[in-house]
């Protein structure tokens, strides 16, 4: 689904991501671990080309996307929500899932009712809420809202940095139960940012540990020792 080969991303002429090669496999779920300040974000940011320079090559479904601009990435099948979430506080619910649709290609513009209704049903606070601006909900309903809204570009593979940081655990519970749903039940491809090991464990098939912008272990996310936690994830 996604290759990463020797990719290489700079912030200005500083090097974060060095050389990471990667690959995941259409309809599995892909985690990406490390401690803060080491390259999770910025590799995510690589992958939708919102870097200041980008080496080595990206490829979705075998298509080179590694020169194309960020909205053809997200029309070729890059869903993402990013940390911070970045939803519109001045639009209604219903707006700003709207605005997910706007990234479709051509052939998925028919299917937006549908996919609309199938959101809302993921999260039905969000149908509940669907008139209230985006800016007076709480930080757990804005982080649902941006993951409806990324599922409104009808992604391919879905990118999410950290969606449950700071969120009150029955919402983080929910989320983390309609990832688990997205990937296991409709085959959805998933790229997750996470601090939470004991999920990752349960619902990741593969992870990497990135330190200092290079990978320093990946496996099975079933496999992930205390020994791997200790070491490159324990403050």
């Amino acid at each position: 689904m996604l290759k990463l080969n020797k990719v290489s991303s700079y912030y200005g002429e500083s090097q974060v991501i060095k050389d990471i090669s990667i690959e995941v496999e259409d309809g599995k779920f892909f985690a990406i671990l490390g401690k803060n300040g080491m390259g999770k974000t910025t590799l995510l940011k690589t992958i939708m080309g919102l870097m200041n320079k980008i080496e080595g090559n990206i490829s979705l479904e075998k298509k080179d996307i590694s020169k194309i601009p960020t909205y053809l990435r997200a029309k070729s099948g890059l869903g993402y929500v990013p940390q911070g979430r970045g939803i519109l506080p001045q639009f209604t619910v219903e707006e700003n899932i709207t605005v997910g649709s706007f990234a479709r290609d051509d052939e998925n513009k028919h299917n937006v009712k549908e996919d609309f209704e199938f959101v809302l049903n993921l999260f039905p606070i969000l149908r509940e809420f669907r008139k209230r601006r985006g800016g007076d909900l709480s930080g757990g309903q804005q982080q649902q809202l941006a993951i409806a809204r990324a599922l409104l570009t009808k992604p391919k593979i879905l990118l999410l940095d950290e969606p449950t940081e700071g969120i009150q655990p029955n919402i983080v519970e929910e989320i983390e139960n309609v990832l688990v749903k997205l990937n296991k039940e409709y085959k959805l491809s998933i790229i997750l940012v996470e601090q939470s090991i004991g999920f990752i464990k349960k619902a990741a098939d593969d992870f990497i540990i990135i330190e200092r912008g290079v990978i320093a272990e990946k496996g099975k996310a079933s496999k992930i020792s205390d020994k791997l936690v200790h070491k490159y994830l324990t403050v």
